[in-house]
């Protein structure tokens, strides 16, 4: 049958079984590349890659030139449709760092390829600084919220910053500033590897560069001001971090509730009740893998989640509104599951139980006598680990100074048994 794909007329087929090859280009274009590399554009029947990818690979270009479609996806689907002919995709710098090499390697196995990686952008900007790049924490935020950089904001660290476009920088000193880290410097790194390449310097509440090449890189030099919102790296944040109107998971409750946690590598929370979020954004700040998604009845709370959560570093954080266990229908199964509201409510501690993965941890904190009561019921008919926490602040008395306890918290931790069925 003849092959009707539009995409692969007048392409020959490949002999072998590496039919696609990812070449990665810089802004110093055919310059830049390998005889190697040159030569895997020529020999493609199609080259798939931006408008800017194709005019930097120019005269090398010898088949037909396929400008990436959009949305995305699409791009994709073509570059697959044309399985088995001589295909070349082209990308900026490292095809597998923050690249479209990544996104194919999840439809096409690694036999069935031949990348050829040019500098990153990250490598780039550290050789013009100077920095060592396994001294340096390096983030995307092309595409991506500018929150994410919060937890990394520390006195003294290094950041190499991926913006999306030419105000991309600004709103990176804006950010920085507004969370008490103006002393801090930027490098403002554009078009690296080419002939506009500029670097230039500036503190963040200073900024004021113009100008600015849509495609940069910010070189971040963190130094924290008097008062400087720091996210620490341990669990047990302070309570004045999180916005909340009294339903708040206190820091020392929540230290030992993420302890009986356990966050695993890219495991996913369910935060029953979450109130102010507090349990589910520290769980995620444990590492960039990680996923939760916080059920909250009240619109006002929910609302006060995801604020709590952008202002912490962690816009991912998946917000349900409403009301459990109806809530939690349709949800993708979880790892572990925290409870801090609404236990004691009808069906609610059933379908977190039935719902939690095989080996997930369930946590349920109760500071009622109702609720206590339910979790010593659980804890005799499964097991598990039950324990009560007291914490006492010192406060003023009179002229001087005594112990207030505060309500203590009876906690309820179990793991699933991993014979068990949902």
């Amino acid at each position: 049958m003849p092959d009707c794909d539009p995409l692969a007329q007048g392409v020959e087929p490949v002999a072998g079984r590496r039919w696609l090859s990812i070449v990665g280009i810089g802004e110093d274009g055919l310059a830049g590349l390998s005889p190697a590399a040159r030569a895997l554009i020529e020999r493609a029947g199609i080259v798939f890659g931006g408008a800017r990818h194709l005019a930097l690979a120019g005269e090398a270009v010898r088949g037909r030139a396929v400008a990436w479609a959009s949305p995305f996806e699409e791009g994709v689907r073509e570059v697959l449709a044309a399985r088995g002919k001589h295909v070349c995709v082209l990308a900026s710098g490292d095809p597998f760092l923050h690249g479209v090499g990544s996104v194919l390697a999840r439809h096409v196995p690694a036999e069935e390829m031949q990348v050829v990686p040019a500098p990153s952008a990250f490598s780039l900007a550290a050789s013009r600084l100077g920095w060592a790049l396994p001294d340096i924490t390096c983030l995307s935020v092309h595409g991506r919220p500018l929150d994410l950089i919060r937890p990394h904001l520390h006195h003294g660290r290094r950041l190499l910053v991926l913006t999306s476009d030419a105000d991309g920088p600004r709103a990176l000193a804006a950010l920085v500033t507004a969370a008490g880290f103006g002393g801090s410097r930027l490098h403002v790194l554009e078009a690296l590897g080419g002939a506009r390449e500029r670097v230039r310097g500036v503190a963040a509440e200073a900024f004021d560069l113009a100008d600015i090449n849509p495609l940069n890189v910010v070189g971040l030099e963190v130094e924290a001001g008097e008062g400087a919102r720091l996210i620490a790296l341990t669990p047990g944040l302070p309570d004045e971090l999180f916005e909340n109107d009294g339903q708040l998971t206190k820091r020392e409750i929540r230290a030992t509730t993420l302890a009986a946690l356990a966050p695993r590598r890219g495991e996913l929370l369910w935060d029953i009740g979450a109130g102010a979020g507090s349990v589910a954004i520290e769980w995620m700040l444990a590492d960039p893998s990680l996923r939760a998604i916080a059920i909250e009845e009240r619109e006002a709370r929910a609302a006060r989640i995801a604020r709590n959560a952008g202002a912490l570093g962690v816009p991912g954080l998946v917000l349900v509104q409403g009301t459990a266990p109806s809530a939690l229908a349709g949800l993708p199964a979880p790892d572990a599951i925290f409870i801090g509201g609404g236990a004691s409510e009808a069906g609610v501690m059933d379908a977190a139980l039935d719902a939690l993965k095989p080996g997930g941890r369930l946590v349920v904190n109760a500071v009622t006598l109702e609720t206590e009561a339910l979790l010593l019921a659980r804890h005799a008919a499964l097991g598990g680990e039950l324990i009560r926490i007291a914490v006492s602040r010192a406060a003023p008395v009179a002229n001087m100074t005594g112990w207030r306890p505060a309500m203590p918290v009876t906690q309820w931790s179990w793991v699933k048994p991993t014979g068990t069925a949902r």
